[in-house]
């Protein structure tokens, strides 16, 4: 979760200047609320897509107990209107492939060792 969150907010927030959706677009008074920074990717879909895969892995029926809560974090973003649906779906793709990496990582960096 940590290098997701690193990789979302740290880097690719930095590197794409991405605006949050119009104000308009929201139909209640929270607009307010919403962060300032770059809505280019979602560092909250990220890190719950990193748990989850992370999860999935050593515990497979405790995967889909964490998908759902990680599905409701991705379309609350674009529901408040903090993120646009490219948004959440580049956090997840940052939180999925970061998980990924990092479980396979220790394997990889012995073999190299060798």
């Amino acid at each position: 979760m940590t290098v997701a969150e690193v990789l979302s907010n740290g880097v690719a927030k930095q590197l794409v200047d991405g605006r949050r959706p119009p104000a308009e677009w929201i139909a209640y008074d929270d607009v307010a609320d919403r962060p300032d920074s770059s809505s280019f990717p979602s560092g909250h879909t990220a890190a719950a897509v990193a748990f989850t895969v992370a999860v999935a892995s050593p515990w497979p029926w405790a995967a889909a107990a964490c998908a759902v809560p990680a599905v409701l974090v991705a379309v609350e973003r674009v529901h408040s209107g903090a993120h646009y649906p490219s948004d959440v779906a580049a956090g997840a793709e940052i939180g999925g492939a970061t998980a990924t990496l990092v479980r396979h990582a220790p394997p990889l960096l012995v073999r190299c060792r060798r």
